[in-house]
């Protein structure tokens, strides 16, 4: 913003719902379910929000779209995570514009002009990084409290293409045919149905804990059971670990976040012993559909920024 108009170099999506931090959270340039009507509504009130400010330089805005209708979540009168985000997808360079918005030249006279820029043609996808293994007991799972410590970004033609990309690179990889435990609390057993039943269908083995996997069967989708860590017996997500039967574990907090209960140990258990492990559902959902491009990293497209 320039203090008299403003320049939106693109909208980034989130994919987890509210309640997981910005920078915990996969985002997706340019934005995929937000309809134009929104998109406009947007356009006015982050024009309205930054002139009221007297801005003179960047703004990070963050949105939620709730029954229809636009909320703000917070106003950032400064840079952010998601500047170099978007100018190296968008190759609008936010910050010299910015900076020379802060000494006084008008965005109409910088050739990138106003409003919201034109859509880049590739889909971008950036992903967070965690070193929670060199944090012994910390809890792991998606809150609003930032436990990232980097990120890393997916460019390709296709969403699922650049979602896969960012996956692989921030240290998911998958065997096909390796075992998936699923545990997630009663919220989330419906919406789990359908990510089980596509790994399923993929050829991942299923194992869950009694609860989701009791659930799972009911909804024709083969599961296996596993013990839980707290019973301390053969079979359990240890156990399968060791053996190397495992490659990924879904598991959303159920009763708060207590190091005693077993839904901890679980996530504890996966860090230390190199397993990704994924505690929102949406990013459940994600990762199922990343791998459905059916693609391993030999077969992605390089894509470099000069490229772009």
């Amino acid at each position: 913003c320039d203090g008299k108009d403003i320049l939106i170099p693109g909208i980034m999506e989130h994919i987890e719902r509210t309640g997981v931090h910005s920078g915990d959270s996969i985002s997706v340039y340019p934005s995929m379910h937000i309809s134009d009507e929104k998109i406009a509504e947007i356009i006015k009130v982050t024009r309205e929000l930054a002139l009221g400010l007297h801005t003179k330089g960047l703004i990070n805005i963050q949105y939620i779209i709730a029954n229809d209708k636009l909320f703000i979540i917070e106003v950032n009168p400064r840079s952010s995570r998601t500047v170099p985000f978007i100018s190296k997808v968008t190759k609008i360079p936010m910050v010299q514009l910015a900076l020379r918005c802060a000494l006084g030249e008008n965005l109409k006279d910088m050739g990138y002009g106003t409003g919201l820029a034109p859509v880049a043609k590739q889909y971008a996808v950036k992903v967070p990084v965690y070193s929670s293994e060199k944090l012994p007991d910390l809890e792991i799972s998606a809150s609003p409290e930032m436990k990232s410590t980097g990120e890393v970004l997916g460019i390709a033609d296709t969403f699922e293409e650049a979602l896969l990309k960012g996956m692989i690179a921030s240290g998911i990889k998958l065997d096909k045919g390796c075992g998936v435990v699923i545990s997630v609390s009663d919220n989330f057993k419906k919406e789990i149905v359908p990510i089980a039943k596509g790994l399923d269908e993929m050829g991942f083995k299923i194992f869950a804990t009694v609860g989701t996997a009791k659930f799972l069967i009911e909804h024709d989708i083969y599961a296996i059971a596993v013990n839980k860590l707290i019973e301390k017996k053969n079979g359990d997500i240890v156990y399968l670990a060791k053996k190397g039967v495992i490659g990924l574990i879904i598991n959303t907090p159920t009763k708060g976040r207590q190091s005693s209960r077993d839904g901890f140990k679980i996530r504890r258990t996966a860090v230390e012993m190199g397993i990704p492990c994924i505690t929102s559902i949406d990013t459940a959902a994600a990762l199922q559909t990343s791998l459905k491009v059916n693609k391993t990293e030999k077969d992605l497209k390089p894509i470099s920024l000069q490229d772009i």
